[in-house]
């Protein structure tokens, strides 16, 4: 079982490093932003240039302008941090799938198995604090077996710290308690009996901590010290197939994206192939060094795990990415996947049908061409009324539970709706012998029918229609009937399909 890793980022700024990274003339200015509790506004937020001067969360505007009366002062918007948080835990995806926030201004990731990707747990650091500063974002990192140490360490040790495996108990001890993520009540009570460091408590009974602190003491203590398990929960759930390609360089030409494209598709179909399985839906995310995501996806008809016929798929949509200054990570996630039979050749027949392959990869291929393009499959329906006797397949497999009706013949194209038609006919029960359509006349040349089919009277009431099958004098033939028996006066003639 691999190891659990865990990195955590503080952001000490978070907010006002935003609004400096939104509005570069804020750089050299000490400025708060302000948020109105009980009718007063308080200091929510302080640059470094405000901290220095004396200026500090939770301080009235009024003795904030006190210690600096230039302060500049922009009132917060509601959620403001949050949405911040997210931006850049979405951002944080590149370097780990796991992503979780740490309200309010911090980022827990699961590293587990991904910091050789970088060449080890120093040089991820080192990449993701560089990345962040070079941002305009001020942050601590700190990497550990467990969230709570890792969290620790952000905010009571070193700028960037990383804590070997198993070695948190000894990092731990000299830290404030605060660093166990306490409650205020609970780091009061500490303090009044001069417990000032971790060292100072953690080794007392258990008994005497719960006796005196609560349970919350000591499952703080045992997720930090890795006694108790803490997991993530990451913003995004992690796809079971997912194959992830970081880029040592930021990639821009078409045919760098290709080729990381291939090589995800490798990895991710001989998967796939290994498991008796295939894809029915993907999406490739570039993402980009400004901090965006370009995004293309296909569908398959038939689930597969066909490199070079998905490949195809994804070719087609490649110029739509916008690699901009560059690309540097690419993923390629599965969200739909189903279980794909092996395809059994057949010695002795050469007829095409929908179990050959090559069908279905050219129905992909035109759905991919055109996002408009609609590919149906229909299967016959336990119905006689014609409207209702067949039905659009889920799937390129999905068989009809009864047979196509063969006995008479039936048009190629079927009308959704029948459309009127004027029709003059002999007499009774005689077909047309001639019919006007979109202003067209129609001379009749020869005909079959009728063919009585009586309306299904438990879905619906109306009445029977009696269908002729007729060819016009150029040689084309038309599906008509006549609704209800004829009675010289208003008989409602109506075409409904077309033969080949």
């Amino acid at each position: 079982m691999m190891k659990k890793r865990y990195a955590s980022l503080w952001f000490r700024h978070l907010k006002t490093d935003w609004m400096t990274v939104c509005k570069p003339h804020l750089q050299e200015v000490p400025f708060v932003l302000a948020l109105a509790v009980h009718g007063k506004l308080i200091v929510n937020a302080s640059n470094l240039l405000a901290e220095q001067a004396g200026v500090h969360v939770g301080m009235a505007i009024a003795d904030a302008r006190a210690f600096i009366p230039s302060l500049h002062i922009i009132h917060e918007q509601a959620g403001l941090g949050e949405k911040i948080l997210h931006f850049i835990a979405h951002w944080c995806i590149r370097y780990t799938p796991q992503v979780s926030l740490d309200k309010p201004d911090g980022i827990i990731l699961d590293i587990s198995g991904c910091a050789h990707l970088w060449g080890g747990e120093a040089a991820y650091l080192e990449y993701i604090v560089a990345a962040f500063k070079r941002h305009g974002y001020d942050v601590c990192m700190s990497i550990a077996d467990t969230i709570g140490a890792a969290w620790a360490m952000a905010r009571f040790g070193n700028e960037k710290t990383i804590i070997s495996e198993q070695a948190q108990s000894e990092e731990l001890l000299s830290l404030s308690p605060a660093a166990l993520r306490l409650e205020q009540f609970q780091l009061n009570r500490l303090q009044s009996l001069g417990l000032k460091t971790i060292g100072s408590f953690a080794h007392m009974p258990r008994s005497v901590l719960r006796r005196r602190f609560g349970d919350g003491l000591l499952l703080r203590l045992d997720q930090a010290m890795g006694f108790e398990d803490e997991f993530v929960t990451s913003i995004k759930p992690v796809l079971p197939y997912e194959e992830r390609l970081p880029c040592l360089e930021p990639i821009s030409t078409a045919n760098g994206i290709e080729l990381a494209l291939e090589e995800l598709l490798i990895k991710l179909c001989r998967r796939l192939s290994g498991e008796g399985k295939g894809l029915r839906e993907a999406e490739l995310s570039c993402h980009r060094v400004d901090g965006k995501i370009e995004r293309i996806s296909i569908e398959t008809n038939r689930a597969t795990a066909q490199v070079n016929h998905l490949f195809q798929l994804f070719a087609i949509k490649i110029p739509q990415v916008e690699p901009a200054l560059g690309i540097e990570l690419f993923s390629l996630a599965v969200s739909s996947v189903e279980d794909a039979d092996a395809v059994q050749e057949n010695l002795w027949d050469n007829r095409i049908g929908l179990k050959n392959p090559a069908v279905t990869e050219l129905l992909d291929r035109l759905k991919s061409r055109d996002s408009s393009c609609e590919i149906l499959r229909y299967v016959p329906a336990a119905h006689y009324w014609p409207e209702r006797s067949i039905q659009i397949a889920a799937t390129m497999d999905e068989v009809g539970t009864v047979d196509w009706q063969t006995a008479r013949p039936r048009p190629t194209r079927l009308l959704k709706v029948p459309e009127r038609i004027i029709v003059t006919a002999p007499i009774p029960d005689y077909p047309p012998i001639l019919f006007i359509y979109k202003r067209t006349t129609h001379y009749v040349k020869k005909a079959d029918g009728p063919e009585r089919i009586e309306r299904e009277w438990w879905m619906d009431q109306g009445e029977h229609r009696d269908y002729y099958a007729v060819e016009d004098q150029e040689g084309r033939r038309f599906w008509l009937f006549r609704a209800g028996h004829y009675d010289g006066q208003t008989d409602q003639w109506f075409i409904h399909g077309f033969f080949a």
